[in-house]
């Protein structure tokens, strides 16, 4: 019996809402996630990872409404990138709240990026809350471009490995990332 989107999403769920650690397709590439507001289940992606935590990781949300509960003051020039970008884009923005706080920088600043991919968008409605969402790869390593380029190491550390677009061939392309300041300052750090 072959598995559809959604019994795929209810697993995920189920893992998430657990506080455990999932492997799955994002609108770049494929992704180690979990509870963006659990910081036990975040800990344990900086250990999968080999990473130190005082690198952030970047935030998934589907739902552009939902930002203030996340960031103290939104950039009014952020509505207009988040609206208009015709590709992936990450924001990172100051004054992170109602988070994780191992996930914010050490500036206090959190990257949040608004899917429209459909596996990963109806998976953070059906959660209702953001999930993480960083590379499938050990620190240090390169990010794998497709499913079947992620190593078993990280495949064997997670609780649960989506069955969905693994076979997907296509050429993923990482997100834009800019940062914006309070004052409509921004800075492009990844075009």
């Amino acid at each position: 019996m072959s598995t559809t989107i959604q019994d795929e999403i209810r697993k995920a769920v189920e893992v998430l809402n657990k506080g455990g650690i999932i492997l799955y397709p994002t609108d770049t590439i494929w992704g180690i996630g979990c509870d963006a507001t659990n910081p036990d289940a975040v800990k344990r992606i900086y250990e999968i990872k080999k990473r130190e935590d005082s690198k952030s990781m970047l935030v998934l949300m589907e739902n552009p409404n939902l930002l203030e509960r996340y960031v103290e003051e939104v950039p009014e020039v952020a509505w207009d990138l988040i609206e208009y970008a015709d590709k992936p884009i990450t924001i990172i923005y100051p004054g992170a709240k109602g988070l994780a706080k191992n996930l914010f920088a050490e500036d206090g600043s959190i990257g949040i990026r608004f899917t429209r991919e459909e596996f990963s968008s109806r998976l953070i409605q059906q959660f209702r809350k953001p999930v993480v969402s960083t590379s499938a790869n050990i620190s240090g390593e390169p990010s794998p471009k497709h499913f079947r380029e992620i190593s078993e190491a990280i495949k064997n550390a997670v609780d649960y490995v989506v069955d969905w677009r693994q076979e997907e061939q296509d050429n993923p392309k990482p997100s834009s990332i800019m940062k914006l300041g309070i004052g409509g300052q921004f800075t492009i750090i990844r075009p």
